[in-house]
C-alpha cells in the first residue's frame, strides 16, 4: 500500500510539518533531579534525525509543590531544567526536527513504578485518586489559579525557548482530565456539575489563558482521552453530542490540535453509529469540532502499550489500516510510541518500505535512552 500520505507536509499556525508522523509523548522518568541531560537531548535528537515529523516529549511537570509522581519526571519550570530543556530543543532543530513539550500535572495519580511521595499538598479537584479512593486535599479557588498560572509560565517559557508547539496533558486520569471525570470531580462550586461541559470549565480556563499568553498563531495541542489508567473502561462522553459539548469548547477557546488518545487506533469510537469499521476518537473529534486531530494506539506493533510496562514485547504488524484511515481524511496526523522507543530510524524504514529492517519494541529498552 502506498504510504506517501504519511509524508504529506501539514501546516498548523506557525508551525509546518514535514510529515504526519509524531512521536508520542512517553514518560521515561530518566531526568536526573528533574533536569534533562545530555542524554535525554541525544534522545529526541536521534528522533529528528531519524525523520519524526513532530516531536512532543515525555510529560515535563509545571511549578505546583506536587505536580509530579516519580522523581524522575523533568520539571519545566527552574533556571536548570530549563536550560536542559533548551539543549533538548537546540539538539532537535540542528537535526532538522520539530518539538514541543507536553505540559503535566498528574494531579493526585499515583505511578505503579515507584513508592516515592512527593513533597508538598497534591493537588486534586475533589480529593479522590481515582472514585471511592481518597488522595489530597480539594483545590481551593487560589490553587486553582496558581495552578492555571504554572502552566501559562510553562508555556510562555517553552515559546521563549524556541519550541514548536506544546501539549497540555488533559488525558489519562491526570489533573485536567480529574476535572473532567465525573468520577472524580464531585465538587458543587463552578468547575463541578454533572454535565461535562461544567467540568471543563478549568481546562478552558486555562486554554484560554495559554492562548492569551502564547499570542494567536503558536500552536496549542490538547491531549485527552476516555480511558483512564485508574480505569481502562471510563467513558467521560457516550453520544457524539456529549462529545461535542465537551470537545468544542475547548478548540474555541484556543486549541489548534487534539490528541485523541486510545488504546488501539482501529477501534471505532461509536460502533452502534457507523460499525466496527467506523470513526475512532480522533475521526469524531476532527469530524465535531473541525480541529485537526492526531491519533495514536498501538501502532506499527502486536500488543499495547500498558502491556509494556508489565514486561511485554511487541513484534512488527503493517499499517494498511492506518493508511487506509489517512486516505479517507479520519484524522491529520499520528503518534506512534514504543515503535520509536526501540528504533529511532522507525520513520526512514517506513518511508523507504525497509519492513525487514524494522526493530519492533523489546521492554528492556524502557530502562534507557537509546
Amino acid at each position: 500500500m502506498n504510504r506517501e500520505i504519511l509524508f504529506e507536509p501539514l501546516s498548523i499556525g506557525s508551525m509546518t510539518l514535514p510529515n504526519r508522523i509524531v512521536m508520542a509523548p512517553m514518560t521515561r522518568a530518566l531526568a536526573q533531579d528533574g533536569v534533562p541531560g545530555d542524554i535525554n537531548a541525544n534522545y529526541y535528537r536521534r528522533r529528528a534525525e531519524g525523520g519524526v515529523g513532530l516531536i512532543l516529549s515525555e510529560g515535563t511537570v509545571v511549578d505546583r509543590p506536587a505536580s509530579r509522581n516519580d522523581p524522575g519526571v523533568p520539571f519545566f519550570h527552574g533556571e536548570r531544567p530549563l536550560l536542559g530543556w533548551k539543549k533538548v530543543i537546540d539538539a532537535v532543530h540542528t537535526a532538522g526536527g520539530r518539538m514541543g513539550p507536553q505540559l503535566w500535572h498528574t494531579g493526585a495519580s499515583r505511578t505503579s513504578l515507584t513508592d516515592w511521595e512527593p513533597d508538598g499538598p497534591i493537588d486534586s479537584p475533589s480529593g479522590m485518586e481515582a472514585p471511592g479512593i481518597p488522595r489530597g486535599e480539594p483545590m481551593d479557588e487560589e490553587a486553582i489559579a496558581d495552578t492555571i498560572d504554572a502552566f501559562v509560565k510553562a508555556a510562555v517559557a517553552a515559546k521563549n525557548l524556541g519550541f514548536d508547539t506544546l501539549e497540555l496533558h488533559g488525558a489519562h486520569g491526570y489533573l485536567i482530565d480529574q476535572f473532567f471525570w465525573r468520577g472524580t470531580n464531585q465538587r458543587t462550586d463552578r468547575y463541578g456539575g454533572t454535565a461535562i461541559a461544567e467540568r471543563a470549565r478549568f481546562a478552558l480556563e486555562l486554554i484560554a489563558a495559554v492562548r492569551a499568553a502564547v499570542g494567536p498563531d503558536f500552536p496549542i495541542i490538547l491531549r485527552v482521552s476516555q480511558w483512564k489508567q485508574q480505569d481502562f473502561k471510563a467513558r467521560l462522553v457516550t453520544t457524539p453530542a456529549e462529545m461535542t459539548e465537551w470537545l468544542r469548547p475547548l478548540v474555541e477557546a484556543g486549541v489548534n490540535v487534539l490528541h485523541c488518545s486510545q488504546r488501539r487506533f482501529w477501534e471505532p469510537e461509536f460502533p452502534a453509529l457507523d460499525g466496527p469499521n467506523g470513526l475512532n476518537f480522533a475521526g469524531w473529534a476532527k469530524k465535531l469540532t473541525g480541529a485537526a486531530t492526531i491519533s495514536v494506539g498501538s501502532v506499527g506493533l502486536s500488543g499495547e502499550f500498558v502491556a509494556a510496562f508489565a514486561g511485554q514485547n511487541s513484534t512488527s504488524v503493517n499499517i494498511d489500516n492506518l493508511i487506509q484511515r489517512l486516505e479517507r481524511d479520519e484524522f491529520d496526523l499520528i503518534a506512534v510510541g514504543r515503535a520509536l522507543i526501540s528504533d529511532p530510524d522507525w520513520v526512514t524504514k517506513i518511508r523507504t518500505g525497509d519492513d525487514t529492517g524494522l526493530k519492533g519494541f523489546d521492554s528492556k529498552d524502557l530502562g534507557e535512552l537509546m
